[in-house]
């Protein structure tokens, strides 16, 4: 089937899961480029349509186009549909995974908490890490990013379709942790201890709040240890992520000896 008008209907469709509420309506997302939409099928997410750029496609593209009906686009219409700048070749339209705590794994001894992270760079970031330090779940809480935000699932590298995933409450992630007996450690520039002189050999759940707030005050009452990362240069503060991935490093370092 091939599409060459922008304002073709189904066009519009596709381009409103550029936005939050788009993908929350019509409860399908999109996967831009093949490495992540490899991925995406990897992980057993269900493909609905795939959009095609003929003219740049390749047989890297053609191998994954199976299980849904695929759409030729003009280069407008790519361009409509596409959240980058350069479109690529390939863009899959996947239906929305439920991403509920039952889904989980029951024993988790590496947890990574996600509160209130609004950046989707950040948010793909450390959900890369997370999947690179072999991370058992990941709890995105509160009001944060979505999972399927175009930029979260290509600053993660299609990590986000790898790891176990939920998406909750403040409440209702804080009970589910301490039902599992795992370790709140939350970060925070004003904690005593430095991350690495932790204790982070037991089941831990790494606690990271967004970089310009910090996490909100609940979340560091209920820590059983609070984490800091020393900085001895001018800035007051680091990269949400790269602060998650520090620490996410040293829980693996940890349960490694």
């Amino acid at each position: 089937m091939r599409i060459t008008s922008a304002r073709n209907p189904r066009v519009r469709g596709w381009a409103k899961l550029k936005t939050r509420r788009g993908r929350r309506e019509q409860g399908l997302f999109l996967v831009e480029g093949a490495r992540e939409a490899a991925r995406a099928l990897a992980a057993g997410v269900v493909p609905s349509a795939w959009l095609v750029w003929p003219e740049r496609a390749g047989s890297e593209a053609a191998e994954l186009l199976a299980g849904a009906p695929v759409y030729e686009l003009s280069e407008a219409a790519m361009r409509k549909v596409s959240y980058r700048e350069n479109p690529p070749a390939l863009i899959g339209v996947f239906e929305r995974p439920a991403r509920h705590l039952e889904d989980l794994p029951a024993r988790p001894r590496r947890v990574l908490v996600a509160v209130e992270i609004e950046k989707p760079g950040n948010l793909g970031a450390m959900l890369r890490s997370a999947d690179a330090s072999g991370t058992d779940a990941v709890l995105i809480v509160g009001d944060a990013v979505d999972p399927e935000n175009p930029n979260v699932i290509r600053a993660s590298t299609g990590a986000v379709f790898a790891l176990p995933l939920a998406v909750v409450g403040h409440e209702e992630a804080h009970r589910w942790l301490i039902a599992r007996g795992l370790q709140l450690a939350a970060t925070s520039p004003a904690a005593e201890r430095v991350y690495w002189e932790a204790d982070l050999a037991r089941p831990t759940a790494l606690v990271v709040g967004a970089e310009d707030r910090g996490l909100p005050a609940g979340w560091l009452e209920a820590a059983d240890v609070r984490l800091r990362i020393p900085m001895e240069g001018r800035v007051d503060s680091l990269n949400a992520s790269v602060s998650a991935a520090l620490v996410l490093y040293e829980m693996l370092r940890q349960h490694s000896v």
